[in-house]
């Protein structure tokens, strides 16, 4: 059978389909890059915006337009709003996020049991969600509860994966030649927590470390108050890549009240001085929502000030959208959408003025840079684009594609969102 892989939304979808890729390769299935050419197609949706929903509905629908013979929904969206995926168009089976795991087992009637037996070596899935660098999943699910979110009510709960579960993906993923490993959850830093003797990611970090000869581990997003600056030791192997996203969401304390996140901007603050002090020239990235129910221009001003202050290597700016279901979407003092749009721009241009001071004291620096994409060959050769360990994007020319290696490249200028490089040697 041949089988189209879709996914909208974070690095944990992604690390989701991949694992299903694998699955479903065990069992003797091939994986496509279309749906026009696949059996069965499954859509790994989100909702963690509005214009996330609506990606999943239109992934949904392009799939079965194009002709997959069986089309399976699963993930946020389609978890919250069951009713509404199964009226769309071509859509066969709905899968609750808690049954995803199994997804591929579930669909095959095989036993879970039987893809443990001889794990495959991990393959990059072929078309728009073909990647370097393997994503693998170490925890689902969120304790918290930010009044925004609408992910901890999809996900359910936080459950952590068990440790050697893990090192058979991270092995999997290096028999098939991956250079770089992402860890990612939903509450990545809550991994180990709900265990019967608790466990902290510090423990699964150092584990994977010393236990295997992975050449690059990168952390995905961590929430701040599940780190301590302890945490930062781990960064004497030169392998954990230095790259820290902290979701930060506001930099006014009364907003972060009413988010009910549980740091501040002064708690925030020190951690990132940690960090720093920790890990030379780190690079800190973050997530801002701006237009959050009650945002004042004083507020959304203290929000400025505070990025500008932290002098970030970059990062996203959301436009509040209120999720059915989630406090925020009850709150009053609805911010106006003209407004919301307004902020979001006077903070991306913000970020940008940081990211281009961060990667401006990298100029005539030489880095490793794994490359993930290779194209427009023209008589001066491949234009290659990857990633320093410190999140740097890096474009050059090379005489060969050299996509999944790393070279070293000098990086001589500030070029959009990212720099350019000539390899070194």
């Amino acid at each position: 059978m041949k089988i189209f892989l879709d996914t909208i939304g974070c690095r944990l979808n992604q690390a989701e389909i991949e694992a299903m890729a694998r699955q479903f390769r065990a069992a003797g299935h091939e994986i496509v890059a279309t749906a026009a050419q696949a059996d069965l197609a499954v859509v790994n949706t989100c909702s963690v915006t509005a214009q996330a929903a609506s990606d999943s509905r239109a992934a949904i629908r392009r799939a079965g337009r194009l002709g997959a013979g069986e089309l399976i929904v699963t993930g946020c969206w389609s978890t919250l709003e069951p009713d509404k995926a199964a009226l769309l168009p071509g859509v066969h089976r709905l899968v609750p996020n808690l049954q995803k795991d199994s997804l591929a087992a579930d669909l095959l009637g095989l036993p879970q049991e039987y893809f443990d037996l001889e794990p495959l070596a991990r393959q990059p899935l072929p078309g728009l969600h073909a990647r370097t660098r393997a994503f693998i999943k170490v925890q689902d699910g969120c304790d918290n509860s930010c009044t925004f979110c609408i992910t901890s009510v999809a996900r359910g709960a936080s459950r952590s994966r068990p440790l050697e579960a893990i090192l058979a993906d991270v092995r999997a993923a290096l028999e098939g030649g991956t250079k770089e490993l992402v860890l990612t959850g939903v509450q990545l830093g809550a991994w180990g927590g709900d265990f019967p003797t608790p466990l902290h990611l510090a423990g699964l970090v150092a584990a994977l470390l010393e236990r295997t000869e992975v050449a690059r581990l990168r952390l995905s997003s961590l929430e701040p108050w599940n780190l301590d600056e302890d945490f930062f030791s781990l960064w004497k192997d030169e392998r954990l890549c230095r790259h820290l996203h902290l979701p930060l969401q506001s930099g006014s304390a009364a907003v972060l009240k009413r988010m009910r996140r549980k740091t501040s901007t002064a708690e925030f603050a020190g951690l990132v001085e940690s960090a720093r002090s920790a890990i030379p020239e780190v690079a800190i990235t973050t997530d801002i929502i701006v237009g959050f129910p009650g945002e004042t221009e004083a507020e959304f001003a203290e929000t400025v000030e505070f990025v500008r202050s932290m002098k970030f290597a970059g990062g996203h700016v959301f436009t509040f959208s209120a999720r059915p279901g989630t406090p925020a979407a009850r709150m009053k003092a609805q911010v106006r959408y003209e407004i919301r749009k307004e902020r979001n721009a006077i903070l991306r241009a913000a970020l940008e003025e940081s990211a281009r001071a961060y990667q401006a004291g990298f100029i005539g620096r030489s880095l490793p840079v794994l490359w993930e994409a290779s194209s427009r060959l023209t008589e001066a050769g491949w234009t290659l684009e990857g990633l320093t360990d410190n999140y740097l994007r890096v474009t050059a020319v090379a005489p060969q594609a050299r996509w999944n290696h790393i070279d070293r490249v000098n990086l001589v200028s500030v070029d959009g969102n990212g720099m350019k490089g000539i390899l070194s040697g």
